[in-house]
């Protein structure tokens, strides 16, 4: 189920604004895209543990809080997730037809990119 929802197709809005600013737990797993050596979890694994956050966030953590706890992205936790004012071009299809479709305060389902998996929170 997880890599189902993970890998879902989604459509780009019309009128969706030219920015979005985001923050993301990101998990790796054994030979995604720039994972280290010592990242040894399996595809399946890394997805359950996005789905792990993603419900963690459903119940009121902070996310600051999620990430620092699950996120596998180098200096992650001292930024809290944040990645910034993306535009689509800037990151991965899916990562932006994930951030692009929330609204502001969302969080999006587990989205799969060549890095990993991701939950998504649009800031602004």
């Amino acid at each position: 189920d997880c890599l189902a929802i993970a890998g879902a197709k989604r459509a780009k809005k019309p009128n969706e604004p030219a920015k979005v600013t985001v923050k993301h737990v990101l998990v790796k797993y054994a030979g995604a895209k720039n994972a280290p050596a010592q990242i040894t979890r399996t595809r399946e694994a890394a997805c359950l543990r996005a789905q792990d956050a993603r419900k963690k966030l459903e119940g009121g953590a902070s996310f600051a809080d999620v990430v620092k706890e699950l996120s596998d992205e180098a200096g992650a936790a001292t930024r809290e997730g944040m990645v910034g004012a993306i535009q689509r071009s800037d990151v991965a299809p899916a990562f932006a037809d994930a951030a692009f479709e929330l609204a502001i305060g969302e969080v999006s389902h587990v989205v799969e990119s060549p890095f990993g998996f991701h939950v998504i929170y649009r800031s602004e």
